[in-house]
């Protein structure tokens, strides 16, 4: 069986129905919870559910750090919990999922933003001293957004999604050509949930000020998250895009924006390294949707000089040995990479 969530509330005012998800027996047996929540608005957010949680014990994720997750798991050891509580943004998040991996309790996400798929997906990514990793944990057992509550969190980490989810179609033609090139196994089913959800994002006529987009897009998040958990990996959903992320983050430690900000650039300037019409129609519409909902496109948008793009380029395929994307099929020394985000810079520039 595929430990997808059992549940997936996505709407207006769902956190109010927390108690009666986690009353769910699949969830929680003897009501026992703890809820994790973070240091800035997560007194706000405790005083909202702690009037329907009377059960629950509350504690603070500090940071989204490793540090502050094997914290957070020694806290809740021991404290005969059925299920952790996620309740914040990304950081929260992956910080809880860690968490609950390391205790072996199954967790309940309850989105605060769409910051990135790290919502219902196998995979916490958190500050280690290396600068950022990605850990393998159990994806959440139940995802909540309530989107009254979304609408609070600051536009630009919500906005970062649409660039993690509109990357899909970059990280499955990666899949697609390791298959063709080298043979590698591919999922059916996880490659349909991963497309699914980038196209419904990127084809969307509307913006976060409708709530039928935010609730589109929390799904995407969600549906991306359940294609890594069938195809076992993170393939379908991370490739070249996610490789020069990576390197960003490894290069330029403190400096890293957005994980969905520069994935959606990444996406955008692996995709101009396709030869073939299809590739360059990916990257203009990948493109296109970045710039609608203002998006960076660019890597001085992120905060990077082009050349420390260069660099991040460079070094994106030894970010995940053995994975193989349109970085490693072209093979690209320093100075062909270094021609290559000139084109991209000049075709971004231009239009």
């Amino acid at each position: 069986m595929i430990p997808t969530p059992v549940v997936v509330d996505v709407r207006r005012g769902a956190i109010t129905d927390l108690a009666d998800l986690l009353a769910d027996q699949r969830i929680s047996t003897a009501g026992r919870v703890a809820v994790a929540l973070g240091p800035r608005s997560g007194a706000e957010l405790a005083a909202r559910v702690r009037p329907f949680l009377r059960e629950a014990d509350f504690y603070t994720v500090t940071a989204g750090t490793v540090d502050a997750a094997l914290e957070l798991a020694g806290q809740v050891r021991g404290g005969s919990y059925d299920a952790i509580v996620g309740i914040g943004g990304g950081k929260v998040l992956d910080a809880t999922k860690f968490a609950a991996a390391r205790v072996g309790l199954p967790m309940v996400a309850v989105a605060t933003n769409l910051a990135h798929d790290g919502i219902g997906s196998p995979v916490s990514i958190l500050d280690n001293d290396a600068g950022r990793g990605s850990y393998g944990v159990a994806a959440p057992l139940a995802v909540v957004v309530d989107l009254d509550v979304v609408r609070q969190a600051p536009r630009r980490s919500v906005r970062a999604g649409i660039g993690e989810v509109a990357s899909n179609l970059s990280a499955i033609a990666d899949w697609e050509l390791a298959h063709s090139l080298h043979g590698e196994a591919v999922d059916g089913l996880a490659m349909a949930f991963a497309r699914t959800a980038a196209e419904a994002v990127l084809h969307h006529p509307g913006t976060l000020a409708d709530d039928d987009f935010l609730r589109c897009l929390a799904e995407g998040l969600v549906l991306s998250g359940v294609a890594m958990v069938v195809a076992g990996s993170t393939r379908p959903c991370s490739g070249a895009c996610h490789e020069i992320s990576h390197a960003l983050d490894l290069l330029y430690p403190g400096r890293a924006g957005a994980h969905g900000e520069q994935v959606g650039v990444g996406a955008a300037f692996a995709s101009t390294l396709w030869d073939d019409p299809q590739g360059r129609a990916r990257g203009d519409l990948i493109t296109r949707c970045l710039s609608r909902h203002g998006l960076p496109v660019t890597p001085t948008e992120l905060g990077f000089t082009w050349e420390e793009f260069t660099a991040a380029v460079v070094r994106a395929p030894d970010t995940r040995p053995g994975r193989f994307t349109i970085l490693e099929h072209r093979d690209l020394d320093k100075d062909a990479v270094a021609a290559a985000v000139r084109g991209y810079a000049q075709q971004v520039q231009t239009g």
